[in-house]
């Protein structure tokens, strides 16, 4: 099954500066398009584990000896490196958001393009749905999503008409939603959809929970002069990405020990976002919102007194 074209694969690839004898993990597997990449940089010894929750990329396993397929989110990456008895790796590659695939399938519920269920879970065996979330939060909680992991600028008016529709007609299907959106949109439609879809999708499957988990072990476990590699999709995920890479910490905080060393886990590779050339655009368009940011892990952290 092909059905997700890598963004900004040479970047990557680059910015994991392969050893081949090393031991990575592709924290978002998807069509294993990343990881065919880098096990063509490894040699006999090297290792790799890819991470997907999506049930529907266990078909695109690769047949590999030194390749690890693990179905599982990547918030438990540290749980998964300790059974497989793994301390450290050499890099870790993640991908974040939702994938093409996901997004042009009808029945997953991430396009607003399609009829189908509002469901937008990544992992369908998740128990909430973009249509529970409709249904059953009340105005505040709206508010809450819409403003704070969409930034939809009309927050408020859109949580009570959600609120005001439910009471005639529970929402199961897009065209409800879409119907609703159309209504009360501002300014322009593609980017007010797109502003209101992430927004649910983000609480459904928990999405800043999951990214700070999965930042903060990866601090942990990645080896001295290990590579990370991360591409972001919005502003919400970078900013944390960013944060984690200067300070160590999702709150960007700049910590010192007890001599007054500033504590900075991360060598930063990147001097700010690395955007998509105009032909990886129009090669794919998702490429379009990412932004590649790299860092490598320093042995102590500590590298500058007061």
């Amino acid at each position: 099954m092909t059905y997700h074209v890598p963004v900004m694969l040479q970047a990557c690839l680059d910015g994991l500066k392969i050893k081949p004898d090393g031991t990575y993990v592709d924290v978002t597997f998807g069509a294993g398009g990343h990881s065919k990449s880098i096990l063509k940089s490894l040699g006999v010894k090297g290792r790799l584990f890819g991470f997907d929750q999506d049930v529907d990329a266990i078909a695109n396993q690769i047949e590999d000896e030194r390749f690890t397929f693990v179905h599982a989110n990547f918030r438990y990456l540290s749980n998964f490196l300790d059974y497989y008895q793994i301390d450290y790796v050499d890099g870790i590659l993640a991908d974040l958001g939702v994938s093409s695939h996901q997004i042009n399938e009808a029945d997953r519920g991430f396009s607003f393009r399609f009829q189908g269920p509002i469901d937008m879970r990544m992992n369908r065996y998740l128990e909430k749905t973009a249509a529970d979330v409709l249904n059953t939060y009340d105005e505040s909680e709206l508010l809450r999503i819409l403003s704070g992991f969409g930034q939809v600028r009309n927050s408020k008016t859109l949580a009570s008409a959600i609120v005001d529709e439910r009471n005639q007609v529970k929402f199961s299907v897009m065209s409800q939603l879409v119907n609703l959106l159309d209504r009360t949109r501002i300014g322009n439609r593609a980017k007010y959809f797109a502003q209101v879809f992430q927004a649910l999708r983000v609480e459904v499957n928990e999405e800043m929970e999951v990214l700070k988990e999965f930042l903060n072990a990866a601090t942990h476990r990645l080896a001295h002069e290990g590579r990370f590699v991360v591409m972001s999709y919005h502003s919400l995920e970078d900013k944390l990405v960013k944060s984690v890479m200067k300070t160590g910490n999702v709150y960007g905080e700049m910590k010192r020990d007890d001599y007054g060393n500033i504590e900075r886990p991360y060598k930063l590779i990147t001097k700010g976002v690395v955007q998509a050339t105009p032909g990886e655009i129009k090669e794919n368009n998702r490429a379009r919102s990412a932004r590649l940011r790299i860092a490598e892990r320093r042995r102590d952290g500590k590298r500058s007194k007061k």
